[in-house]
């Protein structure tokens, strides 16, 4: 249907078409040319990472950083189950064992506690994904890895210009690893990224990006021969993707300011319904600094969130559910266990409800949805308590 008010709109800065048309007129259109280089070159520095790596989507960025962690079969990744599937199927393709935990309500971010209790002898890698560009509690995950020798990956798919304790997202594990879906803040169409944190993995991974080849380093220079020295395969974007995401990583501080203007709009005119005891709206906690990825609400339960779903696509307004539990699933179930108990992770993802937030969203639009949001519970006489 056509929405008066999408949940979504791709970003446009108005200067995507005049990167791309420098690829046309240097006629090189396959990937690892000047556009890739120019993008490994921008996130590497405003991330300080090691190296930085583009990549053909965040789910092909978490599969390296899977390899890279050179599990084995039956090894352990402990990581969310309220998370979308790359997180998991980047591991499963190794072999390894999916150990869901639970998350916090607050955030639904990965339970640090949960993550403690869920580690055993064969437990190699933790999961920390962002939720919403509102990091996971990484001083306590990066204890637990440093106390028991495990890897960290970030699934930093939300959470390009978001950080915690002053420090970027991507940056806070072993391997970070970037989205730039249409979905996400900054894209191109399709495409992702690898943060690598550690000089060592650095050569390594361009070997896995590369096809198994040694490609890089040979048109850098540091070999005479170019040649097949390894695992690997197609995971370079082509210069057209590159250059499009270039113009929006330039733009990138002024997109996450303007989303985080309408994310703030959000949380002023819905306070009163949070004081009410109608909706729970984010909280994100003080060491975060988030981007303004999601505005999420959460209601009563499932009922009234499908209620109001519903009620807003009846006024041309698109709001959004997101992820079913992985646990839960059928290819959950066979490629890993629920470690603890799911206090929250069924309940919170029913109650969960995303609104329209996007790059060219209006204030009007804005109130508009928020008006509707009201009206609701005026129409329904809805008393539930959604906050906790």
């Amino acid at each position: 249907m056509e929405w008066r008010i999408p949940f979504n709109k791709p970003a446009l800065v108005g200067t995507e078409s005049g990167e791309v048309q420098q690829v046309f007129a240097q006629g090189k259109f396959a990937g690892g040319g000047t556009f890739n280089k120019a993008c490994n070159r921008w996130l590497r520095d405003h991330l300080d990472a090691s190296g930085v790596l583009i990549t053909t989507s965040c789910t092909h960025a978490l599969e390296m950083a899977a390899l890279l962690c050179d599990l084995q079969p039956q090894d352990e990744v402990i990581l969310p189950s309220y998370a979308f599937t790359s997180t998991a199927t980047a591991f499963a393709r190794c072999g390894a064992k999916l150990v869901f935990v639970d998350c916090e309500a607050a955030t639904m971010n990965l339970d640090a506690n949960a993550v403690a209790a869920a580690i055993t002898p064969r437990s190699k890698v933790i999961v920390a994904l962002h939720y919403a560009g509102v990091s996971c509690d990484m001083r306590a995950l990066r204890a637990l890895a440093d106390e028991h020798g495990l890897k960290i990956v970030e699934d930093a798919a939300q959470a390009l210009f978001a950080s915690y304790d002053g420090k970027p997202c991507g940056t806070l594990g072993d391997y970070g690893c970037f989205s730039f879906h249409e979905t996400k803040n900054m894209h191109c169409g399709e495409g992702g990224a690898l943060v690598l944190n550690r000089p060592e993995d650095v050569q390594k991974a361009e070997v896995l990006l590369e096809k198994g080849t040694n490609r890089m380093q040979f048109f850098r220079g540091e070999t005479s021969r170019y040649e097949w020295v390894g695992m690997g395969s197609s995971y370079v974007p082509s210069e057209l993707n590159a250059a499009f995401l270039l113009a929006q990583l330039k733009a990138g501080a002024q997109i996450t300011q303007a989303r985080l203007a309408s994310w703030q709009s959000y949380e002023r005119l819905l306070r009163p319904l949070e004081e009410a005891g109608h909706v729970a709206l984010p909280n994100p906690p003080r060491d975060c600094q988030h981007n303004a990825h999601i505005f999420w609400i959460k209601l009563a339960g499932k009922p009234e969130r499908d209620a109001m779903i519903a009620h807003l696509k009846a006024q041309g307004i698109a709001a959004v559910f997101h992820y079913i539990p992985l646990h839960s699933a059928p290819a959950g179930r066979v490629y890993g266990t629920f470690h603890g108990e799911d206090i929250n992770t069924t309940r919170e993802s029913e109650r969960l409800l995303r609104l329209p937030l996007y790059y060219a969203i209006t204030q009007e639009e804005i109130a508009e949805v928020v008006h509707a949001v009201t009206a609701f519970f005026a129409l329904t006489g809805e008393t539930h308590s959604a906050v906790g």
